[in-house]
C-alpha cells in the first residue's frame, strides 16, 4: 500500500486508501499487527486520518474524496481502528465540505495571462511542454487550438502523453532521457517554453544547467509549490491549466512559423529505429507498430517500468488522453498488468494491452489470478529478453558491460565476468505460458518474424485474457538516451544512425 500510495502521489493520481488498525485504546502499545500508518505515509500523501469516533466517519469519507479529487490530485489515507469497524452510528453522509485551509486556485491571474500572451506573440520558437497535469485539467482541446493558431510545436512529458495527437505535424512526442531527438534538439533551441501541468522532473531536464538556455518560460500549473522549484520561471500561473488555456487563446495572434517548423523536420529525420534487417530476433519496434496498425491507435495501452516502457512510449502513435497509463515519478515495476486489469473493468468496451518486461512482469505475475477469476480481458504482451533490460542498459553503456543481477538466466557456474549471452545460456525461468495455463488463460511464444501480425490478431479475437512471449533481441537498447545528469543536447545515438 505505501508504494501504491508514493506512486499516487508522484503522478498526481486521486485515490482514497483504506486501511485497518489496532482498537484505538492499543494504539502506541506495539500491538499485535500494529503499524503506524498515518505516520509512515505522512510524506506520501496529500492528507491522511485516523478515525477515533465513529461518528465522524462519514465526514471523514466525504472529506477524503473531496481532497482527493480536487486541486492537484493526490492519495489519501483513512485508517480505521478495528473497534471503530464495530461500532454503529446514524449515517449522514455531508453534502457538502467544510475545509478552510483548503482551497485550490483555478482561475488564472489576467494580468499574468496577458504578460503570457505577450510573450507568446513576441517569441520565434516557442514550444508547448505538456505534462499529465495538461491530461488532469482535460485541456487537450485547448492545447490543440493554442498550437494551431500559433504554430507551436508540442512535446509531453511520459505521464503527458496523449495531451496531443501524435499523428499532428507540431507533435515533437516526448523529451527528456528517452525522449525524440526532434523533441529534445527543439526545447534546447526554444526561445519560449511554455509548460503546461508539468514539473521539469530530472528526467526531461537532463543537467539543468545547460536546459533550454535561452528560453524563457511560462509556467501553468494547479500547484503552486511546483512553479519556479526547479527552472526559472518568466511567467508563473497558478490555475488549472484548462482554465487558463480558455482566457490566454483569445489573445494570442494567428501566426506561421515556417523557419522554426522547417528547422524540426530536420531533426525528425535523425531516426533511431532499430533495422529488422540487422537482427536475427525480434525488434520492439516491429511488434508494437504492427499492434498499432491492427487497433487503428484505438486501444489503451498500459506499461511497467523499465525498456518496454520507454518503447512502448516511443512506438505507439496516441491521439488521445488516458490512452497511455504508466508509473512516471515513482517508477513502480510491476505496474502496467494490474493497470491493465483496472482499465479493463472502467472500459469493457475498450481493447487494453499491458506491455511488460519479462522482469517487471514478475513483480505482480499473481494478479493473472484476479484477471482470471473475474473474467478481465486484458491482453499481455511481455518483450522477453531475459534481462532487466533497462539496467542491463546502463551496465552496457557506462559500466563497460560488466553485467551483475541483470541476467536472468544466471547460473551458479557462470563466469563472473560474462558480458552477454550466447549459444550455451540456459533458458529462462518461468515459461510464461505454462505459468498462465496454470491460471487457465492461453497463450503463445513468439520467435519469428513472420508470426508477429497473426499472434496479435489472436490476441485481439480472444475474449479472456491472453498472453503474447514476444523473444526480443536480448540487447536491443532504447535510443536516443541522455546519461543521467547530462545534456538533452547530448543524446546517445545509435551508432549506425549517427548524424
Amino acid at each position: 500500500m505505501v508504494t501504491a500510495l508514493a506512486t499516487a502521489n508522484m503522478d498526481s493520481v486521486p485515490l482514497v486508501a483504506f486501511t485497518g488498525q489496532v482498537p484505538n485504546n492499543m494504539i502506541g502499545t506495539d500491538g499485535f499487527q500494529e503499524a503506524d500508518i498515518k505516520g509512515v505515509t505522512m510524506p506520501i500523501t496529500k492528507n491522511n486520518y485516523i478515525v477515533n469516533d465513529v461518528k465522524n466517519l462519514a465526514r471523514i469519507i466525504k472529506e477524503a474524496f473531496y481532497i482527493a479529487s480536487t486541486g492537484r490530485p493526490g492519495p489519501v489515507l483513512v485508517d480505521i481502528p478495528s473497534n471503530i469497524l464495530k461500532e454503529e452510528a446514524e449515517f449522514s453522509y455531508p453534502t457538502e465540505v467544510d475545509l478552510p485551509g483548503y482551497n485550490p486556485t483555478y482561475k488564472a491571474n489576467k494580468l499574468q495571462l496577458k504578460r503570457a500572451a505577450e510573450l507568446i506573440n513576441d517569441s520565434n520558437q516557442p514550444i508547448i511542454y505538456a505534462g499529465g497535469g495538461s491530461i488532469i485539467s482535460g485541456a487537450e482541446k485547448e492545447i490543440a487550438e493554442l498550437a494551431a493558431k500559433a504554430e507551436i510545436p508540442v512535446t509531453t512529458t511520459l505521464n503527458g502523453i496523449g495531451a496531443f495527437d501524435e499523428n499532428n505535424y507540431l507533435s515533437l512526442g516526448m523529451l527528456g532521457m528517452h525522449g525524440t531527438t526532434e523533441a529534445n534538439l527543439a526545447i534546447t533551441n526554444s526561445d519560449l517554453i511554455i509548460a503546461l501541468g508539468a514539473r521539469f522532473d530530472d528526467r526531461v531536464t537532463g543537467k539543468i544547467e545547460e536546459f533550454a538556455v535561452d528560453a524563457d518560460v511560462i509556467h501553468i500549473d494547479i500547484d503552486p509549490a511546483e512553479i519556479a522549484k526547479i527552472i526559472e520561471t518568466k511567467v508563473p500561473i497558478t490555475a488549472d491549466v484548462k482554465t487558463a488555456l480558455k482566457e490566454l487563446i483569445p489573445q494570442i495572434k494567428e501566426v506561421k512559423r515556417p523557419a522554426w517548423i522547417n528547422e524540426i523536420n530536420e531533426w525528425k529525420k535523425i531516426d533511431q529505429k532499430a533495422d529488422p534487417e540487422k537482427s536475427k530476433k525480434l525488434l520492439p519496434s516491429e511488434i508494437i507498430e504492427t499492434l498499432y496498425d491492427l487497433t487503428d491507435g484505438d486501444a489503451v495501452i498500459t506499461a511497467g517500468v523499465g525498456q518496454h516502457q520507454m518503447w512502448a512510449a516511443q512506438y505507439y502513435k496516441y491521439s488521445k488522453p488516458r490512452t497511455f497509463i504508466s508509473s512516471g515519478g515513482l517508477g513502480t515495476m510491476g505496474y502496467g498488468f494490474p493497470a491493465a486489469i483496472g482499465a479493463k473493468i472502467a472500459n469493457p468496451e475498450k481493447e487494453i494491452f499491458a506491455l511488460v518486461g519479462d522482469g517487471s512482469f514478475q513483480m505482480n505475475i499473481q494478479e493473472l489470478a484476479t484477471a482470471a477469476k473475474n473474467h478481465v480481458a486484458v491482453k499481455i504482451i511481455i518483450f522477453n529478453n531475459q534481462y532487466l533490460g533497462m539496467v542491463r542498459q546502463w551496465q552496457e553503456l557506462f559500466y563497460d558491460k560488466r553485467y551483475s543481477a541483470t541476467c536472468l538466466r544466471r547460473q551458479k557456474d557462470c563466469s563472473p565476468k560474462c558480458s552477454g549471452p550466447n549459444s550455451e545460456c540456459p533458458e529462462m525461468i518461468p515459461d510464461f505460458i505454462q505459468v498462465a495455463k496454470g491460471y487457465g488463460i492461453k497463450g503463445e511464444t513468439i520467435t519469428e518474424r513472420k508470426d508477429i501480425k497473426s499472434a496479435l490478431q489472436n490476441a485481439i479475437k480472444a475474449k479472456e485474457s491472453y498472453i503474447l512471449n514476444f523473444m526480443i533481441e536480448e540487447e536491443e537498447n532504447v535510443f536516443p538516451m541522455v546519461s543521467a545528469g547530462g545534456s538533452l543536447k547530448d543524446m546517445i545515438l545509435r551508432k549506425d544512425k549517427q548524424k
